[in-house]
């Protein structure tokens, strides 16, 4: 080896060296976070949350789950012996705005964890920044396979299983409709293509033929050729994965080419679950888009006994993820109670231990209770993951339960039976 090419191959190394520990390309986490001030023995939450944007209708199912699980760990007693505060800023379903909004949550409220965001999209745009800063970030909502390879160093964690496993779900469902010529339109980013290839893949696995694969842009203002692409190859049904405002547009134009529900099956997933779909689909007649079915993680999966899903249900608000929200604010209290410590770098550590342990719990007064005795815990959430199926990673589910749902002629959203759930990866706890 010559001594030029062996400077440079040092000079290589140590650049590698130098990139892994500041949490560049070739590594993950930082050596040492910056240090905000933040680690103070009380644990301050913040939450991402679609004030504005695409997903702004369902804000009150994301929101109004933490608070409520943040007003029983304070009637408790707290965390490390003290109040939980919480602080909110708007994610804008949109990486700029979300990240905008982080920075606030960091620097000025100082927050040691992260509920949120909405969207996979946002959540890959702002993951950079989460890991430099070292704040705990758990979703209950954000389900792109793209997150499962992110690089987040070990501060990323989500309660709601990912769309490789929703695909086969939902394909399951249309399969035993009996559908075999499958037209798809997804929306073009990371949630819709992510879940169109785990759609396409189980799909053709059970023997159905997947006739249009399109992907639009959901910030066009014409999508007469993205559905012309699927009407030219005559499906038996159709399956649109997109969000409640692009979603809509979609279903708007399917209807102008007599492809809407009254005419084919259209199927879709969470993103277009909504009680305000069929208004923003036709004010002056939301019953056009009876008929649309779907799937969804199941907000009160079989067998589940949680309080809290009782307490919510007295809410009014749609449970859309809102038991995987209820599920993060627990388990990051949980974890600093485990850890001793608000320090996001001891919470990362401790957070997926309490879902693995012995002793069951439900609760956060009866785990924290446990965790001071001693004891190592297995919490019992209200979303399926953590009691019936014994399948949670390092830092997401390898398991989940979805419902089988659809709007009435009312476009209102109805939910089939516990029976109908499918289930998808996982054995029994």
């Amino acid at each position: 080896m010559g001594k030029v090419r062996a400077l440079k191959l040092v000079t290589l190394f140590a650049l590698i060296s130098l990139l892994s520990a500041y949490g560049g390309a070739a590594g993950g986490s930082p050596t040492k976070p910056p240090d905000r001030g933040n680690v103070n023995g009380t644990l301050e939450i913040g939450q991402l949350a679609p004030q504005t944007g695409q997903l702004s209708n369902i804000l009150q199912s994301l929101v109004t789950p933490v608070t409520l699980a943040i007003d029983e760990i304070n009637a408790a007693g707290g965390v490390l012996g003290n109040p939980v505060t919480y602080a909110q800023a708007d994610d804008g379903t949109d990486p700029t705005v979300a990240s905008q909004s982080l920075d606030r949550l960091l620097n000025s409220d100082k927050v040691d964890a992260i509920m949120g965001p909405a969207s996979s999209g946002t959540m890959l745009g702002i993951i950079d920044k989460v890991r430099s800063a070292g704040v705990l970030d758990c979703s209950g909502s954000t389900t792109s396979a793209e997150l499962t390879k992110a690089k987040s160093g070990g501060y990323f964690f989500r309660t709601a299983p990912p769309d490789r496993l929703q695909g086969p779900a939902l394909s399951e469902l249309v399969l035993k409709d009996g559908h075999s010529k499958v037209g798809i339109l997804v929306r073009n980013d990371s949630y819709g293509v992510g879940f169109g290839k785990a759609l396409k893949k189980s799909l053709t696995e059970g023997g159905a033929k997947v006739v249009a694969d399109v992907a639009y842009d959901a910030d066009a203002t014409n999508f007469d050729a993205d559905v012309q692409k699927v009407a030219d190859k005559k499906p038996d049904a159709v399956i649109v994965i997109g969000f409640n405002d692009d979603g809509a547009k979609i279903v708007t134009t399917m209807i102008g080419k007599n492809l809407g529900p009254s005419q084919i099956p259209i199927y879709t997933a969470d993103g277009m679950q909504s009680s305000q779909f069929g208004t923003t689909v036709d004010a002056s007649n939301p019953a056009v888009v009876s008929g649309i079915k779907g799937t969804a993680p199941a907000a009160q999966p079989a067998g589940v006994q949680s309080p809290f899903i009782e307490k919510f249900a007295a809410t009014g608000v749609d449970p859309i993820f809102s038991g995987y929200y209820y599920d993060c604010m627990n388990l990051t209290a949980l974890a600093a109670e485990k850890a001793k410590s608000d320090d996001a770098a001891k919470l990362r550590k401790a957070f997926a231990a309490n879902v693995k342990g012995k002793e069951r719990c439900n609760t956060f007064a009866d785990c924290k209770a446990l965790l001071d005795d001693g004891k190592t815990i297995r919490y019992q959430g209200a979303s399926q993951v953590f009691r019936n199926l014994n399948k949670f990673g390092t830092f997401e589910p390898s398991a989940g339960v979805y419902e089988v749902w659809s709007y009435d002629t009312s476009a209102k959203i109805v939910t089939e039976p516990a029976a109908s759930q499918i289930r998808i990866g996982g054995t029994r706890a």
